[in-house]
């Protein structure tokens, strides 16, 4: 069984090079373990959807709840699913701009498209977060 997760925290002191490495952490780490999923981060607060087998993605979340460098880890959604939504993404960083109203117009682009509309509606609801 798959599940996907999507949470939000608050990481205000993280320096880009910080989040950088959060990255590139999740990018060799990830295939290994199954997981795929997106990151995005507005420099203030971190939304995070990730998925795999549910074993694997619970003790990733365990991991999450733990990590120092961020607080205020809220599950947002949590589901079982049938097929991913970001096969291809060991985690992708999906930008967000520094206009607010550019912000949705960007995320349109780079969602992947069979997003659960509920999972989009939330994501894009973090875009206008300041």
């Amino acid at each position: 069984m798959l599940s996907q997760y999507l949470y939000i925290s608050t990481a205000p002191t993280l320096l880009r090079e910080e989040v950088d490495a959060i990255l590139a952490t999740s990018e060799r780490n990830n295939p290994a373990r199954g997981i795929t999923g997106l990151l995005l981060f507005n420099g203030r607060n971190f939304l995070q959807l990730l998925e795999g087998a549910e074993g694997e993605v619970n003790a990733l979340m365990e991991t999450i709840f733990a990590d120092p460098r961020h607080s205020g880890v809220s599950v947002l959604d949590r589901r079982g699913i049938a097929q991913r939504t970001c096969p291809d993404w060991a985690m992708k960083r999906v930008m967000i701009a520094e206009s607010i109203e550019s912000r949705q117009e960007m995320l349109e682009g780079e969602l992947p498209k069979g997003l659960d509309p509920e999972v989009r509606k939330m994501i894009m609801n973090f875009a206008v977060l300041n």
